[in-house]
């Protein structure tokens, strides 16, 4: 359960990378591959020279993309296959760096002691794809999430009388703070003895690319039928706090069940 909390945390975070800015390490290998392409055309080094560079730089451009995602604040659904992509070409780099070793062993050119260092590679590789595909697999469920919280929206703009089909509400006091927050917190663990599942703190990049404002909602991933969602329900009733109890994503699957604490999330105004 801690991994997968500390999972959520990553996805939830609220900033971006600054991506218009190139990694240092693709610049400077790209600044290096010019060089050598030179040298090639001078025939002064030989172009499989070059192509390990090229393969260096694709490498470096994976790794600055995972930093971005995997490592980064913030993931969008749309990044989440790419994101494990970039994963699975690294791994597959380390082991053919393993399987070239290998063959240097073979030749006696190194010993077998030199293999260590890239087996710890590849399974360093091994942990960042299958922290990849775990990251992506709770991104695609923040954005069920986010999508039942549009579809509830649409129904409440055209068919109000369908949305309780959809979404359990409650307006209580219509607000939601911090303090409020704290104490829910709180509350929780005592009762369950582990932290509270928030999958979405605030404004998330899921939520950004959908157009909706976030900030100051929160987003808890636990089906309202289970003991702990019938606790959470209960506990915000009680204290008069706004929920929106989803079980389902799309009406028939299950998909997207969680509790939205908070009023409704509002539409980004054009351009913010």
């Amino acid at each position: 359960m801690s991994v997968r909390l500390g999972l959520l945390a990553l996805v939830c975070a609220g900033c971006l990378f600054a991506q218009s800015e190139e990694d240092p390490t693709v610049a400077q290998a790209r600044a290096r591959i010019e060089k050598l392409r030179e040298l090639v055309r001078e025939g002064a080094i030989p172009r499989a020279q070059l192509e390990k560079a090229e393969e260096t730089l694709a490498d470096a451009q994976d790794a600055a993309f995972l930093r971005r995602t995997l490592y980064g604040p913030d993931l969008t659904e749309d990044q989440a296959d790419s994101m494990i992509a970039a994963a699975d070409r690294r791994l597959d780099r380390r082991k053919k760096e393993y399987d070239h070793a290998q063959e240097m062993v073979k030749e006696g050119v190194t010993t077998l002691l030199s293999l260590g260092t890239f087996l710890e590679e590849i399974d360093r590789s091994r942990k960042e794809y299958d922290l990849a595909v775990s990251r992506a697999r709770l991104c695609r469920e923040l954005a069920a999430m986010a999508k039942a919280e549009e579809e509830l929206q649409a129904r409440l703009a055209e068919a109000p009388a369908e949305a309780p089909a959809i979404a359990e509400r409650f307006d209580g006091d219509g607000v939601f703070g911090a303090t409020d927050f704290r104490h829910l917190e709180t509350a929780f663990e005592a009762r369950f003895a582990k932290p509270l599942p928030v999958s979405a703190m605030g404004e998330t990049a899921v939520h950004r690319a959908m157009g909706f404002d976030h900030r100051n909602r929160v987003d808890v991933a636990v089906h309202p039928d289970q003991p702990e969602g019938v606790w959470l329900r209960q506990y915000l009733t009680e204290n008069h706090i706004p929920f929106f109890a989803f079980r389902h994503a799309v009406p028939g699957k299950a998909t997207g069940a969680h509790i939205h604490v908070g009023p409704m999330s509002t539409r980004l105004a054009s351009g913010g």
